[in-house]
């Protein structure tokens, strides 16, 4: 049985978005930091980011809109699709290795290298549509590793969990017809990106693999929390997922500029706990978390640094 592991590679650092805008490198940075100083850094493994291909992206994404991408960048535009989705030269390169970096940390995840781990990704990916980016992403990092996981590995049964304050509307598109992707989500609503309604229960064979549970704003901590410890765990059960993947994205925080619900650091350390918790019960611990959103640097240290720690907690006991 492996370790927990963070991926993390300095080149996410240099996608540029431009003065003002929330989604900086200084999410990372602080994030590295603090992981530092409360010395959660040297507790965990840190496997090499290997250089990523686009074969890594094909999985989901069409050639032509990759290189489409790819063309924005490197030709000198501000954005790519939206103007929300700001790039500079090495952004198509930076959502590469993001991509990458997820689809690794699934791999060694399930060769047994690590029990389960972190990705530091920027930038994010879950708003990504097969063919569109919006919402700041570009690439859907973790509907990449799912599918790589389904693909290379054969499982049949992996849940994802999205807690971030904005609905994965990419992740839910595109596995809404896939009985084998179990895809639930807490995130505020109405709110953008317009979807995410209770309604919306997945498609043909997936029918009843999606399950969104949407949040009015100024949602606290006892809603949120009676979600994951009453409703979820069941969903869970039935599916008894052979992986579990999260879209951890932490701008639900009561501090976030750019959310409306007022959750806290620590039940943001509760849920990490439980999704652990979820893993040692249904497949050997096997867990890989993926950074999506949160715009307030300390609040967002601060939660993946209890994030991490139940991670790392699970693997000590």
């Amino acid at each position: 049985m492996g370790a927990t592991g963070i991926l993390y590679d300095p080149l996410f650092l240099e996608h540029t978005t431009g003065t003002g805008h929330p989604e900086t490198p200084r999410r990372l940075t602080h994030i590295v930091h603090t992981l530092q100083e409360k010395g959660l850094w040297n507790q965990v493994e840190h496997p090499a980011v290997p250089p990523a291909d686009r074969s890594v992206l094909e999985r989901i994404h069409p050639r032509d809109y990759i290189s489409h991408i790819e063309t924005a960048c490197i030709s000198g535009q501000p954005f790519v699709d939206t103007p929300d989705c700001a790039i500079g030269y090495d952004s198509y390169s930076v959502a590469l290795a993001a991509a990458g970096a997820t689809v690794e940390g699934v791999r060694l995840i399930l060769e047994g290298s690590l029990t389960n781990g972190m990705v530091l990704t920027r930038p994010p990916g879950h708003h990504a549509e097969i063919h569109q980016a919006m919402g700041f992403c570009f690439f859907n990092n973790i509907a990449l590793a799912a599918r790589y996981a389904l693909d290379e590995w054969q499982l049949n049964r992996i849940v994802i969990l999205d807690f971030d304050v904005h609905h994965g509307n990419g992740t839910q598109h595109i596995f809404e017809t896939d009985s084998r992707v179990l895809y639930i989500s807490t995130h505020q609503y109405p709110f953008y990106p317009g979807t995410g309604t209770k309604e919306e229960t997945g498609l043909g064979d997936g029918l009843g693999t999606t399950r969104n549970f949407p949040l009015p704003g100024g949602t606290r901590d006892d809603v949120f929390l009676d979600i994951y410890q009453n409703s979820v765990p069941d969903l869970v059960a039935r599916f008894q997922p052979e992986l579990i993947l999260l879209s951890a994205g932490f701008d639900a925080h009561q501090l976030d500029p750019l959310g409306g619900l007022k959750i806290s650091t620590e039940a943001f350390a509760t849920i990490s706990t439980l999704f652990q918790a979820w893993a040692d019960e249904w497949c050997q611990g096997r867990l890989l978390s993926v950074l999506e959103g949160g715009y307030h640097w300390e609040a967002l240290a601060d939660s993946v640094a209890c994030h991490v720690e139940a991670l790392i907690r699970s693997e000590n006991t």
